[in-house]
């Protein structure tokens, strides 16, 4: 067996959207992989047989992100638009063409083309459909206008490129560029006539939306809002045959990130008020009656995250995990190192159905018939059936990085931090081991910062041991999976979190004598590349560090970036005018000066999540104190670059982190 090689990630195959048919006999989705030479991801609909579990690929077009089972023989789907519209195209028409497939074989055919960029889409019945799709108020619908009419309104649009304006925050997205004030709008659409109906107001954006069974309702969570997008959000209900949308009232204002129907007559919601541990607060469940509008709180005690925050780079597009079927609402949380599916009824009875040392990617029920998308540990994902709290493997995409691959496992070590505050984390060993010699380390540090990381299989610290590090990461405080208590460091950053990862990492080069205590480096990206720049301005003792996707200066972060006017007041307690000295003394920027370790920065120009001026001033500090420093941009690519970036850049900044590393480690 060979060592992983860094473009193994070309060889990965990854996998989203698993959903049954809706006679329960097969079940289609996603698979993806990388293009290294064409420098994007291979994207097709595959079918998987239930009866003898036989699975095929279904569609050849490589650029499938979606679909819908139209009965339990055809499947829609929205694909890249026909050379043949390229009139529409330019004339800046919306549109989205879907095509329909037999999953026992033929070739799609063109279906259903719908005059709006559709995001998401269900279906009412043979005829209607409902989708949610960017408005911009801005723009006049070509709809109906006369070509003088047209023209006039292209040549308006044309010149508008030439300006931004902006007037509200956020003012533009990760990856996505400026808003330029759009909202995300829910529409009816009528086949048969072409007829779209909008339903929402200009100022309300749409997050999410579920049908009841019978489909005659929809739920609907959405943000209305002008100048500035609040934290708290409606539900709704739109009536299809009275055809009206109602906002429900809540005693409080609520986040509200989860609704559907576990009833036709009652809502299930998950939500949180923020008022104890604010933003990352995680959320209750609650049930309300349609009927009286009464809201109850069914889990008055539960602290659990309602999502999978494992950490890996082997993933590529998202998956549902929250599902409601005969009664119940099944759905995901994180606990500890893993994440495991459960299921809630209407009185808050919890059942955890599956168990930990891996992840739950996503999640399709037809009955007794469970679904996963799963990661088991120092594994990549794959197609699970659970019998009765047991996985068993559908599939085998992946099996070669097993048996062609050298794989270091990770060993757990617990260090506790302060009295009754336990750390959980790993060490991976290098591969060809060898007793008696010593190797050098790389800590790497989670984003978040309520994430975790875990035992499932991550490439670049496979990548990192198979080119002769150990390698060495951990959950400090303010991580996901013990609760809000355990997560909330408002106000702390670089203190508490601080001394967890220093204190790690002692009993690190305590228990572990093949390291090198003299050749450690360090790195991580988002709130781990925060946490870079803070240690190098702490403590020497790191030889190297690679800052990604980082955070530098709180005060600058506020007004630049897509959640900065939110996300600050709430992690660092203050504001630039509340509290300018306590957002600077939280600030890795105000300790630059005391810098010794070399930095290698890694950013992307399109992530306005961390937006690129904080690796720019870092970097500028750095250079300025005479410290050796190097700055790799990447252009075309956002916060998600080490997760879902274009393949060459992927292995680009690997390569980059890991000859940074080799120049001063090795």
């Amino acid at each position: 067996m060979e060592k992983t090689k860094i473009d193994d990630l070309a060889r990965y195959t990854f996998l989203s959207s698993i959903k049954h048919s809706p006679d329960g006999k097969y079940a289609c989705f996603i698979v993806h992989e990388a293009n290294v030479e064409d420098n994007k991801y291979l994207s097709n609909l595959w079918i998987l047989n239930l009866n003898d579990n036989s699975k095929y690929r279904l569609t050849a077009f490589d650029s499938e992100r979606s679909f819908l089972w139209l009965d339990s023989e055809n499947i829609v789907f929205p694909a890249q638009r026909d050379p043949k519209d390229k009139e529409k195209q330019e004339a800046g028409e919306e549109f989205t063409q879907y095509y329909k497939i037999n999953i026992h074989g033929g070739e799609a055919v063109k279906f259903l083309m719908v005059p709006k960029a559709v995001s998401q889409i269900k279906q009412i019945n043979d005829d209607t459909y409902l989708f949610t799709a960017e408005y911009d108020p801005r723009e006049v619908d070509l709809e109906g206008l006369s070509s003088e009419e047209k023209e006039k309104e292209k040549a308006r649009r044309k010149e508008e490129e030439d300006y931004e304006v902006l007037d509200e925050i956020p003012f533009w997205l990760n990856g996505a560029g400026f808003t330029k004030s759009k909202k995300t709008s829910l529409y009816l659409f009528t086949a048969s006539t072409g007829k779209v109906e909008k339903l929402t107001s200009d100022n309300t954006n749409v997050d999410f939306f579920a049908l009841n069974k019978a489909k005659t309702k929809a739920v609907i969570l959405s943000y209305y809002f002008k100048d500035k997008m609040p934290l708290t959000n409606d539900i709704s209900i739109y009536d299809f045959k009275t055809k009206t949308l109602k906002v429900i009232p809540q005693t409080v204002p609520m986040s509200n990130g989860y609704a559907d129907f576990i009833s036709d007559e009652k809502l299930i919601i998950a939500s949180t008020d923020m008022t104890s541990y604010g933003v990352n607060e995680n959320a209750k469940f609650y049930t309300i009656d349609l009927n009286s509008l009464e809201q109850t709180c069914i889990t008055p005690d539960f602290d659990k995250a309602l999502y999978n925050s494992v950490g890996s780079d082997c993933r590529y597009a998202g998956s549902e995990s929250t599902k409601v079927e005969d009664g119940y609402l099944y759905f995901v949380t994180t606990e500890d190192d893993s994440s495991l599916l459960n299921r809630i009824n209407v009185n808050g009875t919890i059942e955890t159905l599956t168990k930990g040392n891996g992840t739950v990617e996503g999640v399709s029920i037809n009955g007794e018939d469970i679904l996963l998308i799963a990661m088991e540990a120092n594994s990549l994902q794959e197609i699970y059936s659970l019998k009765k709290e047991s996985l068993v493997k559908l599939t085998s995409f992946n099996d070669w990085v097993k048996s062609e691959r050298l794989v270091s496992i990770p060993e757990k070590i617990s260090v506790e931090t302060e009295p009754g505050v336990i750390i959980d984390g790993w060490v991976m060993k290098p591969l060809d081991f060898e007793e008696n010699k010593k190797y050098p380390a790389i800590f790497d540090i989670h984003g978040g910062p309520k994430t975790v990381y875990g035992t499932v299989f991550f490439h670049e610290m496979q990548y990192w041991a198979s080119e002769g590090y150990a390698v060495f990461f951990c959950n400090p405080r303010g991580s996901d999976g013990k609760g809000n208590e355990f997560a909330d460091i408002r106000g702390k950053y670089g203190t508490i979190d601080y001394d967890d990862l220093m204190k790690f990492t002692d009993e690190v080069l305590k228990r572990c004598s093949f390291i090198d205590p003299e050749r450690v480096g360090v790195t991580g990206g988002s709130y781990g590349g925060f946490m870079t720049n803070w240690i190098i301005g702490h403590t020497d003792r790191f030889k190297a560090a690679a800052a990604q996707r980082s955070i530098s200066n709180w005060t600058s972060f506020f007004g630049t970036t897509d959640i900065g006017y939110f996300f600050e007041p709430d992690q660092t307690a203050a504001t630039p005018w509340s509290d300018y000295e306590k957002v600077w003394f939280h600030s890795p920027l105000k300790y630059a000066d005391k810098v010794k370790t070399p930095t290698l920065f890694l950013h992307s120009d399109q992530d306005y999540r961390c937006w690129i001026p904080e690796a720019l001033q870092m970097y500028t500090a750095l250079k300025y104190h005479g410290v050796d420093a190097r700055l790799c941009m990447f252009k075309g690519e956002n916060h998600e670059l080490s997760r879902s970036g274009k393949p060459k850049h992927r292995i680009r900044r690997l390569t980059e982190i890991t000859e940074w590393f080799n120049k001063y480690l090795k």
